[in-house]
Order: C-alpha cells, then sequence, then structure tokens
C-alpha cells in the first residue's frame, strides 16, 4: 500500500500538469515533447484555414508520432456576434468526445450560420439525436460557460490579440505563431524544436 501512495505521489505533477487541458479537445499524447495550444474563433476565416488546411498536418507529421500535443482553445472575438455560443456547444460536445465532428462542421460551414445565425442546427448535424440533447444542456451548463472563459483568460493571458494564434511550447520555450500559418514554416520551427 505504501509503494502505491509513493507510485502516486510521484504521478500527481506529471497528472496535474496536464489536467489544464481538455483531453476531449486535445489530439495526440500529452507527453509529447511540444505542446502547441491553438486560440481560435469559430466565425474567423483564418481559423477555417487553420483547422482545414494546416492542423490535419501537423496531426499525421506530428501528433499521431507522439512529437506534439495538441490542445485546443476557445477564443471568440467580441466582433463575432455567434462564435462564443459555437465554442460552448464545441466545449459541450468534447465532454462525450464530438468535439473534433463540431469543429469540423462549424468551421465547414461557417459562411451559413455567421449569416444566418443558425448555429445550432450546425452542431445538431453531425449528432445523434440523444447526443444533440446533450450538448444542448450542456452548452448552457456553468461549468462549459467557465471552460471556455478559462480559455478566454488564458489567451489574455498570455497577450494573445488575434485568431488563430499558436502557442507552441517546448519546456520552458515559448514561441506565438499569429494569424495565416505557413506550413513549411510552423514545420520549419517544430523540427528546430525537436533536435
Amino acid at each position: 500500500m505504501k509503494l502505491f501512495a509513493l507510485a502516486l505521489t510521484a504521478l500527481l505533477p506529471c497528472l496535474a500538469a496536464s489536467s489544464d487541458a481538455d483531453p476531449g479537445k486535445s489530439l495526440g499524447s500529452p507527453g509529447a515533447p511540444i505542446r502547441i495550444e491553438v486560440f481560435s474563433d469559430f466565425e474567423c476565416p483564418a481559423c477555417k484555414a487553420l483547422h482545414e488546411q494546416i492542423l490535419p498536418l501537423v496531426f499525421k507529421d506530428y501528433a499521431i508520432p507522439g512529437k506534439v500535443y495538441l490542445v485546443s482553445r476557445e477564443y471568440p472575438l467580441a466582433m463575432h456576434q455567434f462564435s462564443r455560443e459555437a465554442a460552448n456547444y464545441a466545449t459541450a460536445a468534447a465532454r462525450f468526445g464530438k468535439y473534433q465532428d463540431v469543429a469540423d462542421a462549424l468551421f465547414k460551414n461557417q459562411l451559413v450560420w455567421e449569416v444566418n445565425g443558425k448555429v445550432w442546427d450546425t452542431v445538431a448535424g453531425v449528432l445523434t439525436p440523444a447526443e444533440a440533447k446533450k450538448v444542448q444542456l450542456l452548452a448552457k451548463d456553468p461549468s462549459v460557460l467557465s471552460e471556455v472563459q478559462r480559455d478566454v483568460d488564458a489567451g489574455k493571458a498570455a497577450g494573445i490579440n488575434q485568431t488563430p494564434t499558436m502557442i507552441v511550447t517546448r519546456g520552458t520555450n515559448r514561441f506565438p505563431v499569429t494569424g495565416a500559418v505557413n506550413y513549411n514554416l510552423l514545420r520549419s520551427l517544430l523540427d528546430g524544436l525537436l533536435k
């Protein structure tokens, strides 16, 4: 029993270090040498491009091989009328493993729901009726609302003033990558950090 307690005590700092990342909104291994936190807004066109064109490459080339841990952070901008609602739905969906499905749908259909305001129609389209009922309830839950706000607060504390912004971290070194991202430049940064 003492051995178990010692092992648990040794593991607690590791568990605490990754506890701030919602596993439902993360891809890859928390033990990867590089962590990339992606602060984005579902109504942001540059975030859409990052989500659809660059992040799949980062996932394939770096997260799957265990080199990068990708963490999605919500950063709905005040100028976007429906982005906070979208962030709440996506964060609620993360509670049962549907974050990526909802995020994909929101970005894919961004030009529709940001005009007509029917965010829920886009979200519900990728969920079963039972999942949709859960997401609708959870999206109003104080724990989901506070999780989205924690992401916003973390972004503000990091000095983020535009979306998308990626914070690339290796050890104590942090590198912000803002705006439209060139994959070749990002790859050079990641490869350099992995040496």
